[in-house]
């Protein structure tokens, strides 16, 4: 009877707590949980007269379309090569960001922390447009000015498939690293300054305080985002690989991604039912990824694993 009592207050004393997480749960259950059955469309010919519980069964004829194709190996490359890319330039700078700002006065700190966060916050059609006035062939600051100075011939960016890798990992880089350092900057403030007090009077250098104790006490961190980084690994940002590159044909074999290959053929053949299906297996395939990083992680640091 007590123990009941006891957890009564408990409850009526955070009921303040409650009420403040009950806008984030109920967006948590209407964008992540209300969807879960129309996973169903996945394995259905969608008809719209039909509804999706009265469309007939299409088995796993929908999944055909994204490995029968003969663009398979290009998007699925392309999505895989491009995170991996993503999440070890994004995470190395991140840190080294962070590292930056957590040595700075705090009113500069907070200037260059907003400073930095802004790209994360743009859309990426307004980003495109940016992108477009670096490297518009006719009217591009790239062409008419930097270009100018060498004598050099103006590129037709937007069908020179080959420097599309790099402006892609550099415009994710400029976007992402401002939202994932403060991550990183949020848990490095919260470090016991004690340890580099000690460090200090031991003589250890900058790069030794930031090897043997800032990388070590960020490892939870870092192993955390690298996870859910992995997790997504089989989806990709669709307004980077479509929008910033103009959806221009001739940059397909580089930009194109399962994300945008899937878009472009429900424009074409409007099958919801294949989208589903590509949808459903990029959330299978990133559920077991993260499985499989969390076992690795758990085997050789049980501490950092998710669970």
């Amino acid at each position: 009877m007590k123990k009941k009592n006891k957890t009564l207050r408990m409850m009526i004393r955070n009921i303040p707590i409650y009420v403040m997480a009950l806008p984030g749960l109920i967006y948590l259950f209407i964008n992540n949980y209300m969807p879960l059955p129309g996973l169903v469309l996945a394995f259905k010919n969608y008809n719209a007269r039909k509804g999706i519980w009265g469309s007939p069964w299409a088995g796993l004829s929908n999944f055909t379309y994204l490995f029968a194709t003969s663009d398979a190996y290009v998007i699925t490359r392309n999505t895989i090569l491009y995170n991996l890319a993503f999440i070890v330039i994004n995470t190395v700078l991140s840190i080294a960001v962070a590292i930056i700002l957590s040595e700075l006065k705090n009113k500069i700190k907070n200037f260059y922390q907003s400073v930095i966060l802004l790209p994360h916050l743009i859309s990426a059609v307004i980003i495109s447009y940016i992108v477009f006035a670096f490297l518009s062939t006719e009217s591009g600051f790239i062409n008419n000015t930097m270009r100018r100075l060498f004598n050099a011939e103006p590129i037709a960016w937007y069908a020179e498939k080959k420097y599309w890798p790099f402006i892609l990992v550099f415009v994710s880089a400029w976007k992402s690293v401002g939202y994932q350092c403060i991550i990183y900057l949020a848990t490095l403030l919260g470090f016991d300054r004690s340890y580099y007090e000690a460090a200090d009077l031991d003589g250890a250098t900058v790069w030794q305080q930031i090897r043997l104790i800032t990388l070590p006490l960020l490892r939870p961190t870092i192993i955390m985002l690298t996870m859910m980084a992995v997790g997504r690994i089989f989806y990709s940002d669709f307004g980077l690989f479509y929008q910033v590159p103009q959806n221009s044909g001739a940059l397909f074999p580089v930009t194109n991604t399962i994300d945008t290959y899937v878009y472009r053929g429900l424009l074409e053949a409007g099958n919801i039912s294949m989208s589903a299906a590509a949808g459903f297996y990029q959330s299978i395939v990133g559920f077991i990824l993260v499985l499989g990083a969390n076992l690795l992680v758990r085997k050789f640091d049980r501490d950092s694993a998710l669970f």
